[in-house]
């Protein structure tokens, strides 16, 4: 009996008040529910969360877009940089060319200039080399026995309006001469002072940057010699031609017991810049001198 009574204890919730409770609750909970001021509230709730959302997507993708076209635009630009920077360069490098174009022109013209002028046969030529050593200094130029050139013929240049002499032939092949700077230890000149007419010999020294010598010129000179003064080839020994530039004098040297003067040249002709020459027939300036 007792039994059959506490089994009847657990089930008391079937009770008409416990259902009714549960019946009012589950009404409290549709009415609450169905009100339109809490519907209202989630549509609003709703909307925000996702209009923020929809907010950030949007910046998010927006962000990316404006990054992907930036680098696109960079990457062009770059391209573009790239392409003005390669003509700049070669609007630089014609630039160059035109203005190393014009210069030689005109050098070519002042050659042209002179080699109007020259009255005995010549033949132009183009350094092509240099050979300094200890003792001697050999100039190269692209003219040989080819084109005429034989040894001894003397060689002349055209620098800043003035006839200079250079030197002379030593030594010829096909296509290629050897030449001898006056300034070489070996080359010696007969020379006169333009102005004074004095004679003398003008001797190298071995080296470009050094000045030439001209000696045994008669002491009696020495009050008629100033700086600056013009020497000039004279023709004698019938190797160089009469009248060729060839130095200014930079200094007078002399002892009172010596019967004879030393004077110091400057060379008109600037070997560290020199390009063309003329090479000189000597038996063309021969027959003139024969002539005369």
């Amino acid at each position: 009996m007792q039994k059959i009574e506490g089994k009847k204890s657990s089930f008391s919730f079937h009770t008409p008040g416990t259902v009714f409770g549960i019946l009012v609750l589950v009404s409290f909970l549709l009415l609450f529910f169905s009100t339109n001021s809490l519907v209202f509230r989630f549509q609003d709730i709703g909307l925000s969360f996702f209009s923020g959302l929809r907010n950030g997507i949007h910046t998010v993708v927006s962000a990316v877009s404006g990054t992907v076209a930036a680098v696109q635009e960079l990457a062009v630009l770059r391209e573009e940089y790239t392409e003005l920077t390669s003509r700049i360069a070669r609007y630089e490098q014609l630039e160059r060319s035109a203005a190393d174009i014009l210069m030689e022109n005109k050098r070519l013209r002042e050659q042209l200039g002179f080699l109007d002028t020259v009255t005995y046969k010549s033949i132009p030529a183009h350094i092509i080399g240099r050979d300094p050593d200890n003792l001697f200094s050999v100039i190269v130029i692209n003219r040989g026995e080819y084109h005429g050139v034989t040894v001894d013929m003397p060689i002349v240049a055209y620098q800043n309006g003035v006839e200079g002499l250079v030197g002379k032939v030593i030594q010829t092949a096909q296509f290629e001469s050897l030449i001898m700077p006056l300034y070489d230890a070996r080359s010696f000149v007969a020379a006169r002072l333009a102005s004074s007419r004095y004679e003398g010999i003008v001797e190298g020294q071995g080296s470009q940057d050094a000045p030439l010598i001209m000696r045994f010129i008669q002491k009696r000179a020495v009050d008629e010699i100033n700086n600056g003064d013009v020497v000039i080839s004279s023709g004698l020994g019938m190797v160089y031609p009469a009248e060729i530039s060839i130095g200014r004098v930079t200094n007078v040297s002399y002892q009172e017991y010596e019967i004879s003067i030393e004077i110091m040249l400057e060379p008109v002709i600037d070997y560290s810049r020199l390009e063309y020459v003329f090479v000189l027939d000597k038996e063309i300036i021969r027959t003139e001198k024969e002539t005369l």
